[in-house]
């Protein structure tokens, strides 16, 4: 009776939180903030930091008074007062008047709590089709017919004896899984002993069915720190049957990789979340795969998985913490392979699940399976392979030798750091021009197919939420080419004195009048695309050092961000030396083709073993050169202005 008793009152203690659109709710004590309490109801409220205070994507607004419909009163006080942060943020930003930063504002009693479309996480923009590709096919699995003798009293073998002497009339001396002994007999029974029977590698019965035509599918699976993306395959003719992609519900605990590992660091129990996350998504997304394909689970057979070590750690349920310190140490980064039922994941117990090799500590199996997407090209030219996000990976090979880094570019690409910066959702602003002459600004959205100085555009006048990644690069880019901002990154305030003003001690550039909803480009702005593109410069310069390198054959930019990046643009950022613009072509989500590769053919697993303990790992921050390539790679080439000596505004944001 006591028990019970201290139940109740501890759920009386428990504030209500009541998050609008979705109407899902949770319970949550006080001085929990309501971003945790987002993450416990399954609200996904984006968050680039992890709930740090630092992206400030988290925007809700706190709806006070009486709400009939929840049965909940919210007071003025329902939330601890604003941070200085929110204040500074709220009083110079017209937009975000009224609203809460939710990893700032803690409950202090029951709430409802509005996220409007612009924090809500799912409505990124998702693309990660694969290329369509002849690929060899030479799968792990192989489909044997055979028929068992019939059991008499004088000669009764075993079930699997049975089994297993007809597979070695047909050449297979193989051993049965475990897993499939408690059916086995039923359906011997049901087929009356005509099997069609999966090997795996001509050594283990990995699935028994009644003889007939089956088809046995396999998945490759890119786990991206932003996005999951499946391709399933007829194993057999190599056919894709089904494509889909996710957001990872792992970026609700942190955009970034340090974000994550942060995470866990400070919250106990919180890579068991992580590796809870994934996989419960995964496993929705080959449920939905298989009930698409009218295929039962036993049909799904082989799983190759890619992704960056952090990714690797957090799937298997290792725990990431050593690789957010130096020296970075894997728990292992050979080929990985285990059963589902190992793991455990709810699929046919002898689904094998493998994971590419990882090359070092923070170049990941995702960069192994670019690599050998691009394998030919590599290997017969001087080639360039860069993966461009958080932390970009980057490749060199030239006359058989091949070196990697990875240099920290941080999430400014990606819309973290960036005043106005959101992630690839519909509204926000993909591309831009900036007339050199009149200075007029025209772009495009995403979700919109026109530009802005169109009459399709002006007809149903959407509005812009923000900028994404490829629309920083193409602003900065214009900003510098129209005389805006000078080669050092310094505003030139002369160039269009009405454009500018200054907020909170920052100069700001009105990039698109859309009243309290304009979009503005801030100096810390510049400074943050500066570090990240100086970052990746000094990587790239680092590698073309040690293979005696002056000019690529190929620049290849890997990834769903590079796939957006046109190379004109490219080029004139100088995010890579010396890189020509017809020398720069994107090749897609390389990490998705090279998992396929793997996942269809043996002779491709064994070749991806072989040859990432070829490549030789260069860490960039321990190379006495990076800080000069780091400062050399700052610059605006295309800047018509020289250097200014007005240094003021050139520091970080405020957090």
């Amino acid at each position: 009776m006591a028990d019970t008793a201290a139940k109740k009152d501890n759920a009386e203690d428990l504030n209500r939180v009541v998050f609008t659109p979705s109407g899902l709710s949770k319970r949550a004590p006080q001085s929990k903030t309501v971003l945790a309490a987002a993450h416990d109801a399954g609200v996904h409220i984006r968050s680039l930091c992890g709930g740090q205070g630092n992206c400030r994507q988290c925007w809700v607004r706190i709806i006070e008074g009486s709400h009939p419909k929840h049965g909940l009163e919210c007071s003025p006080d329902a939330a601890s007062p604003l941070t200085d942060l929110e204040h500074r943020l709220t009083t110079r930003i017209a937009r975000f008047k009224g609203m809460r930063l939710a990893c700032r504002a803690q409950i202090q009693g029951d709430m409802v709590v509005d996220v409007p479309e612009t924090s809500q996480e799912h409505l990124t923009n998702i693309s990660k089709s694969n290329a369509a590709r002849n690929f060899s096919v030479q799968p792990a699995i192989k489909l044997l017919e055979c028929e068992l003798a019939e059991a008499t009293m004088d000669d009764n073998p075993s079930a699997s004896e049975n089994l297993l002497a007809r597979l070695a009339e047909q050449g297979i001396e193989a051993t049965i899984n475990f897993h499939l002994l408690s059916g086995l007999q039923k359906t011997i029974e049901d087929s009356k002993g005509k099997l069609s029977v999966a090997i795996r590698d001509q050594q283990q019965v990995v699935a028994v069915y009644p003889q007939g035509q089956h088809t046995i599918i396999g998945a490759a699976v890119d786990i991206g720190s932003t996005t999951l993306a499946l391709y399933v395959y007829d194993l057999f003719s190599g056919k894709m049957l089904f494509e889909s992609s996710a957001m990872n519900p792992q970026i609700r605990f942190g955009e970034d990789l340090m974000s994550r590992v942060s995470y866990v660091m400070m919250n106990k129990g919180g890579d068991k979340d992580m590796t809870e996350a994934v996989r419960a998504k995964l496993l929705e997304m080959f449920n939905e795969a298989c009930k698409k394909l009218a295929l039962d689970h036993d049909k799904l057979l082989e799983i190759v998985l890619v992704g960056n070590p952090i990714m690797h750690h957090l799937f298997f349920g290792i725990s990431p913490v050593p690789l957010g310190q130096a020296p970075f140490t894997v728990a292992n980064r050979d080929w990985m392979e285990v059963d589902a039922v190992d793991l455990p994941l709810a699929l046919h117990p002898t689904c094998r699940i493998s994971f590419l090799p990882l090359i070092a500590g923070h170049v990941g199996a995702d960069t192994a399976a670019a690599y050998l997407s691009e394998i030919e090209t590599m290997q017969s030219s001087t080639s360039l392979l860069v993966d461009i996000g958080t932390n970009a990976e980057i490749m060199l090979a030239k006359e058989g030798l091949v070196y990697a880094t990875s240099s920290p570019t941080g999430p400014a690409f990606e819309g973290a750091e960036i005043s106005a910066g959101v992630r690839a959702s519909h509204g926000a602003i993909e591309r831009v021009r900036i007339d050199p002459e009149t200075l007029a600004v025209t772009y495009k959205l995403i979700g919109t197919d026109a530009w802005s100085d169109t009459p399709e555009f002006k007809e149903t006048n959407p509005r812009a939420i923000g900028i994404c990644g490829s629309g920083i690069i193409e602003v900065m880019v214009c900003l510098a080419q129209a005389g805006l901002i000078d080669r050092g990154g310094l505003f030139v305030q002369s160039r269009a004195p009405e454009r500018f003003d200054m907020v909170d001690n920052t100069t700001r550039f009105l990039l698109i009048d859309q009243g309290d909803n304009s979009i503005y480009i801030e100096q810390t702005d510049v400074r943050s695309i500066q570090l990240a593109k100086a970052a990746l410069y000094a990587g790239v310069q680092l590698l073309m050092d040690y293979l005696e390198v002056e000019n690529f054959d190929h620049v290849l930019l890997a990834g769903a961000f590079g796939s957006h990046l046109d190379p004109d643009y490219v080029a004139d950022l100088d995010l890579i030396p010396g890189a020509r613009k017809e020398k720069i072509n994107s090749v897609g989500n390389a990490a998705g083709v090279g998992a396929t590769k793997a996942l269809l053919d043996i002779d491709e697993r064994q070749r991806i073993i072989e040859e990432v303990r070829k490549v030789r790992k260069i860490e960039s921050a321990n190379e006495p050169k990076f800080q000069e390539y780091f400062v050399e790679g700052m610059k605006f080439s295309v800047s018509p202005v020289a250097g200014q000596q007005n240094q003021r505004n050139r520091r970080r944001r405020k957090t």
